[in-house]
């Protein structure tokens, strides 16, 4: 049997009586008045008190005792939780700061190779400009050329054409006659050797 089932059986065995007698003292007909009744009332009082206090200090305080075990579980448990979510949520913002380093690396790398991309197509661009300006010159000049040759080659017709015509207004038939004879006399006049081919 167990400490507290004997103390049990004690206290039951104490109490009982003490109650009986304090009711039997209450019920009887003494003269002793309202204050030996007030007594055992209050004596019957502290009796149930202390037995209630006996016999449930260890109930209470082992719930009491288990009830705070429970609130330092939760406390603990509460406190685990809120420093995991502390622990995620400086990771989380270490991986923002680390996104944050890595998009601003990638808005730098697009940047330069942007400007190196603009750079080549100026470059292009002024490459095709001089080589457009230069076969513009080279066409220029040629057409100017054959336009010149053109021109000379009109003029040339146009002025044996205007040297003919001339030569018909003013040149009668006495005129041909008298020109012929001074070019016989001339080939006639001139050496053999002075003449084209004569000295063969």
């Amino acid at each position: 049997m167990s400490t507290r089932a004997r103390s049990a059986r004690w206290g039951v065995a104490v109490i009982a009586p003490l109650m009986a007698a304090g009711a039997a003292a209450a019920a009887g007909d003494g003269g002793e008045g309202a204050s030996t009744d007030l007594a055992w009332r209050v004596f019957n009082f502290a009796l149930l008190a202390g037995a209630l206090f006996y016999f449930a200090r260890t109930p209470v305080r082992d719930f009491f005792a288990s009830r705070r075990s429970g609130i330092e579980d939760q406390l603990a448990e509460a406190a685990a939780l809120q420093q995991r979510a502390q622990e995620q949520h400086a990771r989380l913002e270490s991986q923002l700061a680390e996104l944050d380093r890595e998009l601003e690396g990638i808005h730098e790398v697009a940047r330069e190779r942007a400007e190196r991309e603009a750079e080549q197509i100026l470059s292009y661009a002024h490459k095709a400009a001089d080589r457009i300006q230069r076969d513009a010159a080279s066409v220029i000049d040629r057409e100017v050329r054959r336009g010149q040759e053109s021109l000379r080659e009109e003029a040339s017709e146009l002025a044996v054409s205007m040297a003919a015509e001339i030569l018909r207004a003013q040149v009668g038939p006495e005129d041909r006659e008298r020109l012929l004879d001074e070019f016989i006399d001339n080939v006639e006049n001139t050496p053999a050797a002075a003449r084209p081919g004569g000295g063969n």
